[in-house]
């Protein structure tokens, strides 16, 4: 019978061949043409496994990848320049159309910027070989003024935290949303191909709330059929004071019910007992109360979607009362990434 050139062994039984040669040569005792022609192989390669292994031990007999080393797509400057606008700039800030990295877009611009021409597909694996994975990008307004955003974030507001502090005051999040009663959430498992059914109501309706939540997990809420105005925003807040025991800074966006001159009149005349503070403008993702929101509307409606506006309102109000009472919940929503210095 014609004994298979070892070489045509997949790598982990050549590993193994070489271990049984060096064993039986070593540790039995084996002459080296002996053991060579017992395992089928030459006695110079018998030969120079066992002297491998005497010079770097049983790691000289390990498995390699064999063949042509690959080359790098990339330089590391190379890499490097990429990495870099990838993580600090969009398409768009470079030249290109995009305005999300994609495997077209980052082809594009290595194409451009570093005359290196690959497919789609390749840039795919570089870019998992690299951690980036395709992500539902969040939005962001293009009035945002990044400056004012940093402004808020390194000075402002911990001098903002700092005087609360010195007052004895709480730090409240303000938002409004509504729930609708079309709104669809959630997935939901369904065969390949066939797009799971919701029902739904016919008839449209909804139900708004107001509500604030601090970082020590305390959440107060009011729940609402009408248009948001600044009236009710008045009672809410005549609310607010008369369920927390001393002052309270309310942190709030630029709609225009917060600022206008009656609740700016209303709370001068209360300024022993409440301050308003603004955020940056077209910066939502700055106020935790969003993350709520996202709550509210994910899962108010989770046991049966409502009939009636009557009926949603007590689902919206049954879920946020039941939230009030879970600390660890409302403490969470200031563990998001962008609302993480308010925690």
């Amino acid at each position: 019978m014609e004994i298979p050139d070892a070489r045509s062994l997949p790598p982990e039984a050549q590993e193994a061949l070489r271990e049984r040669v060096v064993h039986a040569i070593v540790t039995e005792g084996m002459s080296i043409t002996e053991a060579a022609r017992t395992c089928g192989v030459h006695r110079g390669t018998a030969s120079r496994w066992v002297n491998a292994y005497r010079r770097h031990g049983g790691g000289a007999l390990a498995a390699r990848t064999r063949g042509r080393k690959p080359t790098p797509l990339l330089t590391p400057a190379q890499e490097g320049r990429l990495l870099g606008a990838l993580v600090n700039q969009t398409p768009d800030q470079v030249g290109l159309h995009d305005t999300l990295w994609t495997r077209d877009a980052v082809a594009d611009g290595a194409a451009r910027e570093l005359g290196v021409e690959r497919s789609r597909w390749v840039w795919g694996r570089w870019l998992k070989a690299h951690n980036f994975t395709p992500q539902r990008p969040a939005r962001r307004a293009y009035e945002q003024d990044p400056e004012a955003v940093g402004r808020w974030l390194q000075e402002e507001y911990p001098r903002i935290e700092a005087e609360a502090k010195a007052e004895g005051a709480e730090i409240h999040w303000l938002d409004e949303a509504g729930v609708r009663s079309d709104c669809t959430s959630g997935r939901g498992y369904a065969p390949r191909g066939q797009t799971p059914v919701q029902p739904l109501p016919g008839q449209r309706f909804g139900v708004n709330y107001l509500a604030t939540v601090t970082n020590l997990g305390v959440l107060r809420f009011m729940v609402f059929t009408g248009r948001f105005t600044a009236a009710v925003l008045l009672v809410f807040l005549a609310r607010l004071l008369a369920s927390r025991p001393g002052k309270v800074y309310v942190i709030l966006d630029g709609h225009p019910s917060h600022r206008a001159k009656k609740v700016a009149a209303w709370v001068a005349a209360r300024a022993e007992r409440i301050r308003l503070i603004f955020l940056p403008p077209y910066s939502p993702e700055l106020n935790p109360a969003e993350y709520l929101n996202n709550d509210v509307k994910a899962n108010a409606q989770r046991g049966g979607r409502a009939r009636n506006k009557g009926e949603l309102a007590g689902k919206v109000r049954g879920y946020l009362r039941a939230t009030q009472h879970v600390i660890w919940v409302v403490k969470g929503y200031f563990k998001a990434e962008h609302v993480s210095y308010a925690a």
